[in-house]
């Protein structure tokens, strides 16, 4: 089987994760896009593709008790303009399960205000204050780098939550 490292399933209507034709790439694929589908749930055999770094979900109906696998070798989730409504219980499976995440992209959810949305400023910024206090490898959030100023402010704002934080890296 040719080796794939970028495999895109974007518009296409799923209703489900091709699995069948997703795995058969499970030691090369590197970039996932399933992007403007109807994806909700089911996302655990994803897990088996050890070296996906990129994962984009953008437009589906993904919400904020969706389940996902554990994957140390995810750099960056994309999951902008889904049903997330509940930041709290989201961050804490993203942060679980993808401990080595650099860049997340959750605009036009619901749990991440800003003023595209109707969120106001000082809503995007406790936002953007505790998914930094909760994901220490964070480097990008959204559209924006995430300042050494802004880390410092999430950890005094929401002390870091976390049981083990690993130092940035800048």
């Amino acid at each position: 089987m040719t080796a794939v490292q970028r495999l895109s399933f974007a518009y296409q209507c799923l209703q489900e994760v091709p699995y069948d034709r997703i795995l058969s790439y499970d030691c090369s694929l590197e970039e996932l896009d399933l992007s403007h589908n109807f994806l909700k749930e089911n996302l655990t055999q994803l897990g088996e593709l050890k070296k996906l770094t990129t994962l984009i979900l953008d437009c589906n109906g993904f919400s904020s008790h969706t389940k996902f696998p554990y994957m140390p070798s995810l750099t960056t989730l994309w999951i902008n303009k889904n049903l997330v409504t509940n930041l709290t219980i989201f961050i804490e499976e993203v942060a679980k399960k993808f401990p080595n995440l650099r860049i997340l992209s959750m605009m036009d959810n619901e749990a991440a205000p800003s003023y595209f949305n109707g969120g106001s400023y000082k809503q995007y910024l406790d936002y953007r204050h505790y998914v930094i206090s909760q994901m220490s490898t964070l480097e990008v959030l959204d559209d924006k780098q995430v300042l050494d100023e802004e880390c410092k402010e999430a950890g005094r704002v929401y002390k870091l939550q976390r049981s083990t934080v690993k130092k940035r890296k800048m």
